[in-house]
Formats: C-alpha cells, structure tokens, sequence
C-alpha cells in the first residue's frame, strides 16, 4: 500500500504504536521510518538529515548503527546458535570478538534470556524464547530506535506479555520503540497510538492504559 500525505514524526524517547487493517500501510512506513524502502515523493529526515538522499551504502550503515528490527516471524537462522544470531549485527563493526561477546550476553540478559540457550540452536526454542533472542539481536547494538513489525502475532498471551513488558523496560532504558501491531491490547500499552487507512495516517491517540495487555494481565 502507497502512503500518501503523511507528515509523521518520532520524537526521542517515545513509545509508539501503529495500528491499522491489513493492506492499510503499516508495513510500508515501518520500513520508511527503518530506512529499508525510499519515497518516491518526499522527505526522510532521520537527527536532522535528509537521509532519503543517501546512498545506499551510507543508509546501510544508519540502520546497522541506529535502528533496531524485530519482526513476526523472529527472522532468526536456524543454522546459527543463539549466540551467533545475535553476534551478527556487530560483525561488520569490526568489534572485537571478546567484546562482542559480552555485548551478545549483555542483550540477552537485558530481554530476559538465558545464559543458557547461547549455544542452542532457535528451534530449541519456544516461541516466547525465539522472540526475546529476535529482539536481543536487535538491542545487542545499542541502536535509538527499536522498530518492531507485529512482534507477538504469532505468540501465545502469556509470551505476549513478556514480549511487550521487555519492550517497556527497553523504553525505561533510553530506547525510542516503534510498533506496529493489529492487538489494540498490545497498542495500549503504548504511550500514543497512529492510526493509519489506506496509505494515510487518520489519527493519533493516547494509549488507554487500563485496557492494555499489561493491565489485563
């Protein structure tokens, strides 16, 4: 789905979620906001710089460094330990292996993982489990911003819950996060909600704490 018309910003330090219905162009502006695609029209401004005139060597390098992914399916390789998966956004760095593996089991940690599972392969792991390693790759580079692309859909409650509580620590702790999600359970626990139809934002929202997964328990 094209997005048209939308002037949509991203403030240090929020948590925010997208909510909209499927085909309505969710997808599309996380990955805007991710850097991943480019405006056909428009502007991206990313700390101030017009990063839509970026090559794509420099935007490869923004969201190795800044930004953070977390998507559906976990996108984790199963070849790959848990350790591994992880590690892999701080290879190209050039950081050195001894520190990197502090960093991997720092992140880990910081999610609510094991120490244990870093030598397990992912499908060792329950859905929950795969989840938090997903989003330890994520953090394990300290990005700004945390953009996660409906990041307890294929989750039961209860590791919904975990998930979504690790995303509020994650918030606590400095991160910006973005969510989308289709669970209006799920985006109340958010600070503010954008609702989007048909490629174009319609509205923004404060959350409604009390009917939030969270609160729900």
């Amino acid at each position: 789905m094209a997005l048209k018309r939308v002037n949509f910003n991203i403030y240090s330090g929020q948590l925010i979620a997208i909510m909209g219905p499927s085909g309505s162009g969710k997808t599309t502006l996380l990955n805007m906001i991710g850097l991943l695609d480019r405006p056909s029209k428009g502007k991206i401004y990313f700390d101030g710089v017009d990063v839509s005139r970026l090559d794509d060597k420099a935007l490869a390098n923004l969201r190795n460094t800044k930004l953070g992914f977390v998507f559906q399916t976990f996108n984790l390789i199963n070849r790959l330990t848990v350790f591994e998966n992880i590690e892999l956004p701080l290879i190209p760095r050039g950081i050195p292996r001894g520190e990197r593996a502090k960093m991997v089991l720092e992140a880990l940690t910081k999610v609510g993982g094991e120490e244990g599972w870093l030598r397990k392969k992912p499908n060792q792991l329950s859905g929950g489990q795969q989840q938090r390693v997903a989003i330890a790759r994520a953090i394990v580079g300290n990005p700004v911003v945390l953009l996660a692309d409906e990041p307890t859909g294929n989750l039961d409650r209860a590791s919904a819950k975990l998930v979504v509580e690790t995303f509020l620590n994650l918030n606590k702790a400095g991160h910006t996060v973005v969510v989308v999600t289709h669970d209006p359970e799920v985006a109340n626990c958010m600070d503010k909600i954008y609702v989007i139809r048909d490629g174009e934002i319609i509205g923004e929202f404060p959350a409604k704490k009390s009917e939030s997964l969270i609160s729900k328990g």
